[in-house]
């Protein structure tokens, strides 16, 4: 399996993991009710702060925090009926918009 990275929100930056060539920068994850989990050092698996990405997606939804529910939303093709957490430097909260991805996957830089 390969590293989850996307691109902050606010300043477009890809966030790195720890693994890569690239040094980190925290990274802080925001939910709709304005919770926040600040990340430092990121892995590359999702996780900011101690939360995961994919079931605080799924808790956003209605759900109990099921990760693999929250994976399939994230990489579905119907995404216009769900909020998404937010990611970005500067804590803000993005409306539940998308993060876009990180086609580099935090890691893989030329």
């Amino acid at each position: 399996m390969g590293f989850f990275s996307w691109k902050t929100q606010d300043t477009k930056r890809s966030i790195c993991n720890t693994y890569s060539s690239r040094p980190t920068f925290t990274v802080i994850m925001t939910d709709d009710k304005m919770n926040q989990w600040i990340e430092t050092d990121y892995e590359g698996y999702g996780v900011f702060g101690g939360k995961d990405y994919h079931e605080l997606l799924d808790e956003m939804n209605g759900g109990s925090g099921d990760r693999s529910k929250g994976i399939s939303i994230a990489f579905g093709e119907d995404k216009k009926n769900y909020i998404f957490p937010s990611l970005s430097e500067n804590g803000s909260f993005f409306g539940g918009v998308e993060p876009s991805n990180c086609s580099a996957q935090g890691y893989f830089y030329d």
